[in-house]
């Protein structure tokens, strides 16, 4: 088996970052929340326990945490509700499992492995997934869990800003999705992602998160999970293609995801970041907006969180 010197976690709480918009409790908050996840993701690792462990104990803790754009803190729809997507791809096998359109699931990505485990499928959406969640004894919440009101306030503020002009339709300030990707001792990477999607999205809008390949991709030797404007990660295939770089072209991880985030989303129109981490444990976390929610426990074990660039 092939062991490597010590884990590495990374995670991400979203791109987008407004800096005029972060109060000092905000900020505080969000890189307690991002400490607390590192450390709950990485105390699997330490313990010997699998990447898709680690991956999805970090998610977890982000979903439970209202700062974030994901479970508990999901942004509302056109019609005042919550649906929530999450994708997760075990890098040894390709196993992937995923879920869109969610109301009463309080741990999608909980959902998305169970899918990748217990089904013969790889995306179930909406009612047949909660279904299936019944079938398998997760249990369901009432759709009020997800109510908080700093998203009921963006809503209204979306759905005024409508009525007055025409919205530039997708152009958040903030994509707030939460990922990880993780790297454990027998050298298996593991990469996950899950949001509540777009504020004021229409008609059962699906972005990048729960679609492998765009959101969410990790093989032997890569894993990547997305932020972004969503439609135009799936149009490039992002996670997928950062991989793809570092497997046919031989490229340094840092090299492929900073094309593709750097490059190839900007010339069509879309923003965002990603996390991405390779199996020598280097890390990666390009983004082009004005700050992306991140944190990593590296391969010495030490703990960093950053909003902004050059942190």
């Amino acid at each position: 088996m092939n062991h490597v010197a010590s884990p590495v976690l990374v995670i991400h709480g979203g791109a987008g970052v407004v800096r005029k918009d972060m109060t000092p409790e905000k900020e505080k908050a969000v890189r307690a929340a991002l400490e607390k996840a590192l450390a709950a993701g990485h105390a699997v690792l330490k313990a010997g326990g699998s990447s898709l462990d680690a991956v999805v104990k970090a998610i977890v803790v982000l979903e439970d945490d209202p700062n974030f754009n994901a479970g508990k803190g999901a942004v509302f729809n056109h019609d005042g509700k919550n649906e929530l997507d999450a994708s997760i791809m075990d890098g040894a096998t390709l196993r992937a499992g995923a879920v869109a359109n969610l109301h009463r699931i309080k741990n999608p990505i909980e959902l998305a492995r169970a899918v990748m485990e217990k089904s013969d499928h790889v995306m179930l959406l909406g009612d047949g997934a909660e279904q299936f969640a019944q079938s398998i004894g997760m249990p369901l919440v009432d759709p009020a869990y997800f109510h908080t009101e700093e998203r009921w306030e963006a809503l209204r503020r979306a759905l005024d800003e409508a009525k007055t002009k025409t919205a530039e339709r997708g152009k958040t300030p903030h994509h707030g999705t939460v990922g990880a990707v993780a790297l454990d001792a027998c050298g298996k990477l593991a990469a996950g992602t899950s949001t509540g999607g777009m504020t004021d999205k229409r008609f059962g809008r699906v972005g990048d998160s729960p679609i492998i390949g765009a959101g969410t991709y990790a093989d032997a030797r890569c894993a990547v999970s997305a932020t972004g404007w969503g439609e135009f990660y799936i149009r490039a295939t992002a996670a997928r293609d950062i991989c793809a770089r570092v497997e046919f072209r031989g490229d340094s991880l840092k090299q492929a995801a900073d094309e593709v985030v750097l490059g190839v989303i900007p010339k069509l129109g879309g923003d965002g970041g990603v996390i991405a981490l390779d199996k020598n444990g280097n890390i990666a976390t390009p983004f082009n907006t004005d700050g992306m929610f991140r944190g990593w426990i590296d391969k010495n074990g030490k703990t960093h969180v950053a909003i902004y660039a050059g942190e």
